[in-house]
């Protein structure tokens, strides 16, 4: 018994180490150079409040990639190694800060910088919350993830918002049960994946309480998250999502009338509808094109 028992022991042993050793050699944090990197960058689409972008590099790399406002008369390619330390100071202190606010929650399995903050391999990004009709750098840069600090140059590109929005979008809506989604729609009736775009549900009985109307509310709700787009929950493609009253805002009760308010986050108000209805139970079902949504100054 004692030998059958040492033989599964060893068995065991010898598949844990295989198994550490398979998970090592998957582990794109055992892989990274910091010498002779190059960095691609290309602008597939701009609008008034945001810009996609595609970032590759030619070796297995992090950087740290971001948009900023340009600033008159300064030229970061002239002074390349303050500009990069400076961004990277101001990724760490986001991190940090974000870091801080979970360790206050006791969630202890937090990521690392590097896997936080910084890119690794080819990767599609959409920089949203940006100004209409102004003047951004987009740039990219190698970073060493063991002494947290700039390697090799500095990759920019310069990048103009326009005026207002270039797309055109619709929000249709279904409601079934507890579930709701929202379904973002070009011209041709197909379902837009890289569009950004807000959303929120409220009961009827808070926006009476605030004593505005519902544009009015949901108007004020948007101009905040212009304010801070750090903090958005920017969305893309089809959303699902349970109003349980746990993961989300809003516990759908029976009776209660709802508003719920979808934006594009693309500049100023753009392709904003407002749906009301009243909600009879988990058998509940309606679905909403923008012939139906409320009339929106």
């Amino acid at each position: 018994m004692r030998s059958k028992f040492n033989l599964q022991f060893i068995i065991y042993n010898l598949q844990l180490a295989l198994l550490v050793m398979l998970l090592s050699s998957c582990d794109p944090e055992a892989r990274w150079e910091t010498k002779n990197v190059d960095i691609r960058m290309s602008l597939n689409n701009i609008s008034a409040g945001f810009a996609e972008c595609t970032f590759s590099t030619n070796k297995e790399a992090y950087y740290l990639i971001d948009c900023v406002p340009a600033r008159e008369g300064e030229d970061p390619m002239k002074e390349q190694k303050q500009f990069m330390t400076l961004a990277l100071d101001s990724a760490y202190a986001e991190y940090l800060a974000w870091r801080n606010d979970l360790l206050k929650e006791s969630e202890f399995n937090i990521a690392p910088f590097a896997s936080h903050a910084l890119q690794y391999g080819d990767v599609d990004y959409i920089f949203t919350g940006l100004d209409a009709d102004t003047h951004y750098w987009i740039f990219a840069f190698v970073v060493n993830p063991e002494t947290m600090k700039p390697a090799g140059k500095l990759h920019l590109m310069d990048a103009y918002t326009t005026a207002g929005s270039t797309m055109t979008i619709q929000f249709e809506y279904r409601v079934k049960g507890y579930w709701d989604y929202i379904y973002p729609m070009n011209e041709y009736g197909n379902i837009v994946n890289r569009f950004p775009y807000v959303a929120t549900t409220r009961d009827s009985l808070e926006i009476v309480e605030s004593g505005d109307t519902p544009d009015m509310y949901f108007g004020f709700w948007y101009g905040l998250q212009l304010q801070y787009p750090q903090y958005v929950n920017v969305m893309y493609g089809v959303k699902a999502v349970e109003n349980d009253g746990w993961d989300t805002y809003v516990l759908f009760e029976e009776g209660h009338t709802y508003y719920t308010y979808i934006s594009g986050f693309d500049g100023s108000f753009n392709h904003h509808v407002i749906y009301k209805f009243t909600w009879t139970g988990e058998d509940f079902e309606q679905y909403f094109t923008e012939a139906d949504a409320l009339p929106c100054e």
